[in-house]
Protein backbone atom coordinates (compact mmCIF):
# COMPACT_ATOMS: atom_id res chain seq x y z
CA UNK A 1 0.00 0.00 0.00
CA UNK A 2 1.11 3.43 -0.96
CA UNK A 3 1.30 6.05 1.45
CA UNK A 4 -1.39 8.68 1.06
CA UNK A 5 1.44 11.44 1.16
CA UNK A 6 3.80 9.97 -1.75
CA UNK A 7 0.51 9.73 -3.57
CA UNK A 8 -0.10 13.11 -4.00
CA UNK A 9 3.36 14.21 -5.29
CA UNK A 10 1.38 15.32 -8.12
CA UNK A 11 -0.93 17.73 -6.63
CA UNK A 12 2.50 20.29 -5.42
CA UNK A 13 3.76 19.51 -8.51
CA UNK A 14 0.72 21.29 -10.40
CA UNK A 15 0.62 23.73 -7.66
CA UNK A 16 4.05 25.07 -8.11
CA UNK A 17 2.93 26.90 -12.00
CA UNK A 18 1.71 29.09 -10.17
CA UNK A 19 3.28 32.64 -8.45
CA UNK A 20 1.10 32.80 -5.91
CA UNK A 21 0.56 31.07 -2.70
CA UNK A 22 -2.89 29.29 -2.85
CA UNK A 23 -2.86 27.76 0.57
CA UNK A 24 -2.83 30.65 3.12
CA UNK A 25 -0.57 31.76 5.77
CA UNK A 26 3.14 31.64 4.22
CA UNK A 27 3.46 28.46 3.23
CA UNK A 28 6.06 27.32 5.16
CA UNK A 29 4.46 26.09 8.19
CA UNK A 30 2.96 28.96 9.74
CA UNK A 31 -0.81 29.84 10.84
CA UNK A 32 -2.02 30.20 14.17
CA UNK A 33 -1.29 27.44 15.47
CA UNK A 34 -0.53 27.59 19.63
CA UNK A 35 -2.82 30.33 19.80
CA UNK A 36 -6.54 28.37 19.75
CA UNK A 37 -8.00 25.95 22.12
CA UNK A 38 -8.01 23.30 19.21
CA UNK A 39 -5.29 23.37 16.46
CA UNK A 40 -5.67 21.75 13.42
CA UNK A 41 -2.35 20.68 11.47
CA UNK A 42 -1.86 19.51 7.93
CA UNK A 43 0.96 17.84 5.80
CA UNK A 44 3.21 19.42 3.37
CA UNK A 45 0.90 19.13 0.66
CA UNK A 46 -2.10 20.97 -1.51
CA UNK A 47 -4.82 18.43 -0.24
CA UNK A 48 -3.96 18.11 3.23
CA UNK A 49 -3.79 22.34 3.70
CA UNK A 50 -7.37 22.10 1.85
CA UNK A 51 -8.67 19.52 4.54
CA UNK A 52 -7.00 21.11 7.25
CA UNK A 53 -8.72 24.67 6.30
CA UNK A 54 -12.30 22.78 5.88
CA UNK A 55 -11.83 21.49 9.64
CA UNK A 56 -11.20 24.40 11.10
CA UNK A 57 -13.95 26.73 9.67
CA UNK A 58 -15.92 23.75 10.29
CA UNK A 59 -14.87 24.12 14.16
CA UNK A 60 -14.92 27.56 14.03
CA UNK A 61 -18.51 27.85 12.59
CA UNK A 62 -19.62 26.16 15.96
CA UNK A 63 -17.84 28.45 18.13
CA UNK A 64 -14.96 27.08 18.77
CA UNK A 65 -11.44 28.83 19.33
CA UNK A 66 -9.10 27.05 16.71
CA UNK A 67 -5.71 27.88 15.55
CA UNK A 68 -4.18 25.98 12.41
CA UNK A 69 -0.34 24.64 11.84
CA UNK A 70 0.08 23.84 8.29
CA UNK A 71 2.23 22.42 6.13
CA UNK A 72 4.27 20.36 8.76
CA UNK A 73 6.06 17.70 7.02
CA UNK A 74 6.03 13.55 6.46
CA UNK A 75 3.95 11.66 8.87
CA UNK A 76 7.02 10.68 10.65
CA UNK A 77 7.31 14.41 11.76
CA UNK A 78 3.64 15.17 12.05
CA UNK A 79 2.21 12.00 14.31
CA UNK A 80 4.42 12.63 17.39
CA UNK A 81 2.60 16.27 17.49
CA UNK A 82 -0.66 14.85 17.48
CA UNK A 83 0.09 12.14 20.05
CA UNK A 84 1.78 14.91 22.24
CA UNK A 85 -1.12 17.02 22.33
CA UNK A 86 0.52 19.79 20.53
CA UNK A 87 -1.95 18.85 17.43
CA UNK A 88 -5.40 18.38 18.21
CA UNK A 89 -7.16 17.74 15.11
CA UNK A 90 -5.21 16.29 11.80
CA UNK A 91 -6.59 15.47 8.14
CA UNK A 92 -5.50 11.27 7.29
CA UNK A 93 -6.06 8.79 5.54
CA UNK A 94 -7.40 5.43 7.17
CA UNK A 95 -5.44 3.13 4.92
CA UNK A 96 -1.95 5.19 4.99
CA UNK A 97 -2.34 5.50 8.78
CA UNK A 98 -2.95 1.72 9.16
CA UNK A 99 0.28 1.11 6.70
CA UNK A 100 1.96 3.65 9.17
CA UNK A 101 1.13 1.65 12.60
CA UNK A 102 1.59 -1.49 10.53
CA UNK A 103 2.76 -2.42 7.47
CA UNK A 104 1.55 -6.26 8.06
CA UNK A 105 -2.05 -5.23 7.74
CA UNK A 106 -4.10 -6.83 5.02
CA UNK A 107 -7.53 -4.99 5.78
CA UNK A 108 -9.11 -4.02 2.28
CA UNK A 109 -12.23 -2.09 3.31
CA UNK A 110 -13.45 1.13 5.16
CA UNK A 111 -14.76 -1.27 8.32
CA UNK A 112 -12.05 -3.28 8.26
CA UNK A 113 -9.45 -0.62 8.14
CA UNK A 114 -10.93 1.56 10.43
CA UNK A 115 -11.15 -1.39 12.81
CA UNK A 116 -7.96 -1.77 12.78
CA UNK A 117 -6.52 1.83 13.18
CA UNK A 118 -8.51 1.50 16.29
CA UNK A 119 -6.84 -1.37 17.65
CA UNK A 120 -3.55 -0.42 17.52
CA UNK A 121 -3.52 3.48 17.67
CA UNK A 122 -2.09 4.58 21.45
CA UNK A 123 -4.14 5.56 23.84
CA UNK A 124 -5.11 9.14 23.85
CA UNK A 125 -5.35 9.00 19.99
CA UNK A 126 -8.64 8.50 17.98
CA UNK A 127 -9.92 8.13 14.44
CA UNK A 128 -13.54 9.82 14.07
CA UNK A 129 -15.92 9.07 10.92
CA UNK A 130 -14.33 8.56 7.58
CA UNK A 131 -15.66 10.02 4.85
CA UNK A 132 -16.39 8.96 1.12
CA UNK A 133 -13.83 10.80 -0.37
CA UNK A 134 -10.91 8.57 -1.09
CA UNK A 135 -7.27 9.35 -2.22
CA UNK A 136 -5.94 6.27 -3.67
CA UNK A 137 -4.80 4.42 -6.77
CA UNK A 138 -6.83 3.57 -9.89
CA UNK A 139 -6.81 2.79 -13.10
CA UNK A 140 -8.13 5.37 -15.09
CA UNK A 141 -9.29 5.53 -18.87
CA UNK A 142 -10.94 8.39 -20.90
CA UNK A 143 -14.52 8.66 -21.44
CA UNK A 144 -14.13 7.57 -24.98
CA UNK A 145 -11.95 4.63 -23.99
CA UNK A 146 -14.60 3.50 -21.50
CA UNK A 147 -17.92 3.71 -23.60
CA UNK A 148 -15.83 2.02 -26.55
CA UNK A 149 -14.61 -0.59 -24.51
CA UNK A 150 -17.19 -0.90 -22.24
CA UNK A 151 -15.52 -0.39 -19.30
CA UNK A 152 -16.82 0.28 -16.03
CA UNK A 153 -14.41 -1.66 -13.36
CA UNK A 154 -11.34 -3.13 -13.63
CA UNK A 155 -13.17 -6.54 -14.37
CA UNK A 156 -13.76 -5.41 -18.21
CA UNK A 157 -10.37 -4.42 -18.44
CA UNK A 158 -9.78 -8.19 -19.04
CA UNK A 159 -11.09 -8.86 -22.41
CA UNK A 160 -9.56 -5.30 -23.20
CA UNK A 161 -5.74 -4.66 -21.96
CA UNK A 162 -4.05 -6.83 -24.88
CA UNK A 163 -4.20 -3.67 -27.28
CA UNK A 164 -3.08 -0.87 -24.33
CA UNK A 165 -0.21 0.69 -22.98
CA UNK A 166 -0.67 1.26 -19.21
CA UNK A 167 1.12 4.42 -17.71
CA UNK A 168 2.59 4.31 -14.82
CA UNK A 169 5.33 5.57 -12.20
CA UNK A 170 7.96 3.13 -12.13
CA UNK A 171 7.31 1.26 -9.47
CA UNK A 172 3.80 0.14 -10.15
CA UNK A 173 5.34 -1.85 -12.57
CA UNK A 174 6.19 -4.36 -9.90
CA UNK A 175 4.34 -3.53 -6.46
CA UNK A 176 1.80 -5.94 -5.38
CA UNK A 177 -0.67 -3.19 -5.57
CA UNK A 178 0.11 -2.82 -9.33
CA UNK A 179 0.82 -4.76 -12.82
CA UNK A 180 1.29 -8.01 -10.65
CA UNK A 181 -2.00 -7.48 -8.51
CA UNK A 182 -4.07 -6.42 -11.59
CA UNK A 183 -2.91 -9.40 -13.31
CA UNK A 184 -3.44 -11.88 -10.13
CA UNK A 185 -6.20 -10.17 -8.69
CA UNK A 186 -8.52 -9.67 -12.31
CA UNK A 187 -6.13 -11.68 -15.08
CA UNK A 188 -5.62 -8.15 -16.25
CA UNK A 189 -2.51 -8.40 -18.86
CA UNK A 190 -1.66 -4.89 -20.69
CA UNK A 191 0.25 -5.11 -23.64
CA UNK A 192 2.75 -2.63 -22.47
CA UNK A 193 3.59 -0.69 -19.56
CA UNK A 194 5.13 2.73 -20.19
CA UNK A 195 6.77 4.20 -17.29
CA UNK A 196 5.98 8.06 -16.74
CA UNK A 197 6.34 10.26 -13.70
CA UNK A 198 3.33 11.34 -12.20
CA UNK A 199 2.88 14.73 -13.25
CA UNK A 200 2.98 13.52 -16.89
CA UNK A 201 0.40 11.09 -16.38
CA UNK A 202 -3.32 13.18 -17.27
CA UNK A 203 -1.39 14.26 -20.68
CA UNK A 204 -0.38 11.44 -22.10
CA UNK A 205 -3.58 10.03 -21.30
CA UNK A 206 -5.52 12.75 -22.71
CA UNK A 207 -3.19 12.61 -25.81
CA UNK A 208 -3.59 8.71 -26.45
CA UNK A 209 0.06 8.16 -25.70
CA UNK A 210 -1.33 5.63 -23.28
CA UNK A 211 -4.87 4.26 -22.84
CA UNK A 212 -4.81 3.15 -19.12
CA UNK A 213 -3.31 5.28 -16.53
CA UNK A 214 -1.98 5.25 -12.61
CA UNK A 215 -3.95 8.44 -11.73
CA UNK A 216 -5.09 8.81 -7.70
CA UNK A 217 -8.71 9.36 -7.27
CA UNK A 218 -8.71 12.79 -6.10
CA UNK A 219 -6.15 13.88 -9.09
CA UNK A 220 -8.06 17.02 -10.45
CA UNK A 221 -7.17 15.72 -13.97
CA UNK A 222 -9.85 13.57 -13.45
CA UNK A 223 -12.54 15.96 -13.50
CA UNK A 224 -11.14 18.52 -15.47
CA UNK A 225 -10.51 15.99 -18.10
CA UNK A 226 -13.45 13.45 -17.61
CA UNK A 227 -11.65 10.88 -17.11
CA UNK A 228 -13.24 7.52 -16.08
CA UNK A 229 -11.25 5.89 -12.71
CA UNK A 230 -12.58 2.08 -13.16
CA UNK A 231 -14.45 0.64 -10.29
CA UNK A 232 -12.20 -1.97 -7.58
CA UNK A 233 -14.51 -4.83 -6.74
CA UNK A 234 -12.25 -6.59 -5.13
CA UNK A 235 -10.53 -4.13 -3.58
CA UNK A 236 -6.82 -4.19 -4.70
CA UNK A 237 -5.97 -1.00 -4.35
CA UNK A 238 -7.47 -0.87 -0.74
CA UNK A 239 -9.20 2.15 1.03
CA UNK A 240 -7.82 5.50 1.67
CA UNK A 241 -10.84 7.54 3.47
CA UNK A 242 -10.23 10.96 4.38
CA UNK A 243 -10.65 10.34 8.41
CA UNK A 244 -9.89 12.97 11.23
CA UNK A 245 -7.30 11.73 13.46
CA UNK A 246 -7.56 13.49 16.86
CA UNK A 247 -6.61 13.41 20.08
CA UNK A 248 -8.52 12.69 22.23
CA UNK A 249 -8.13 15.18 25.57
CA UNK A 250 -8.04 18.05 22.96
CA UNK A 251 -11.50 17.39 21.67
CA UNK A 252 -14.54 17.08 22.82
CA UNK A 253 -17.98 15.92 21.51
CA UNK A 254 -19.35 19.12 20.07
CA UNK A 255 -15.99 19.25 18.27
CA UNK A 256 -16.36 15.47 17.19
CA UNK A 257 -19.85 16.26 15.45
CA UNK A 258 -18.68 19.18 13.66
CA UNK A 259 -15.36 16.91 12.16
CA UNK A 260 -18.23 13.93 11.07
CA UNK A 261 -20.83 16.59 9.88
CA UNK A 262 -17.60 17.29 7.29
CA UNK A 263 -17.11 13.98 6.68
CA UNK A 264 -20.45 12.85 5.98
CA UNK A 265 -21.11 14.95 3.06
CA UNK A 266 -17.16 15.00 1.66
CA UNK A 267 -16.85 12.74 -1.21
CA UNK A 268 -13.80 12.01 -3.62
CA UNK A 269 -16.14 13.67 -6.65
CA UNK A 270 -16.11 16.76 -4.48
CA UNK A 271 -12.56 16.63 -2.86
CA UNK A 272 -11.23 16.76 -6.63
CA UNK A 273 -12.93 19.59 -7.60
CA UNK A 274 -12.04 21.44 -4.28
CA UNK A 275 -8.52 20.02 -5.27
CA UNK A 276 -9.00 21.70 -8.94
CA UNK A 277 -9.91 25.12 -7.66
CA UNK A 278 -6.72 25.37 -5.49
CA UNK A 279 -4.58 23.50 -7.40
CA UNK A 280 -5.14 23.85 -11.60
CA UNK A 281 -6.87 27.17 -10.46
CA UNK A 282 -4.92 28.71 -7.77
CA UNK A 283 -7.74 29.58 -5.66
CA UNK A 284 -6.59 30.58 -2.08
CA UNK A 285 -7.67 27.25 -0.23
CA UNK A 286 -8.96 29.04 3.23
CA UNK A 287 -11.68 30.39 0.54
CA UNK A 288 -12.68 27.69 -1.25
CA UNK A 289 -12.90 25.57 2.25
CA UNK A 290 -15.36 28.04 3.12
CA UNK A 291 -16.98 28.41 0.24
CA UNK A 292 -17.57 24.12 0.16
CA UNK A 293 -18.51 24.62 4.04
CA UNK A 294 -21.48 27.17 2.96
CA UNK A 295 -22.54 25.29 0.00
CA UNK A 296 -22.81 22.06 2.18
CA UNK A 297 -24.63 24.16 4.91
CA UNK A 298 -21.60 23.42 7.49
CA UNK A 299 -20.86 27.15 7.59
Amino acid sequence: MRSAIVGLVLVPLLAACGGSNPYGDDGSGGGSGGSGKIVVGSADFPESTLLAHIYAKALEAKGMEVGTQLNIGSREVYYDQIAEGNLSVFPEYNGAILYYLDPDATATDTEQTNKAVAERLPEGLEILDPAPAENKDSVSVTRETAEKEGLKSLKDLKKAAGDMTLGGPPEFETRPQGVPGLNETYGVEFKNFRALDASLLPQALKNGDVQAANLFTTDPAIVKNDFVPLEDPEGLFGTQNVTPLVNSNAVDDKARAALNAVSAKLTTETLSKLNERVSIDHENAADVAADWLDSAGLA
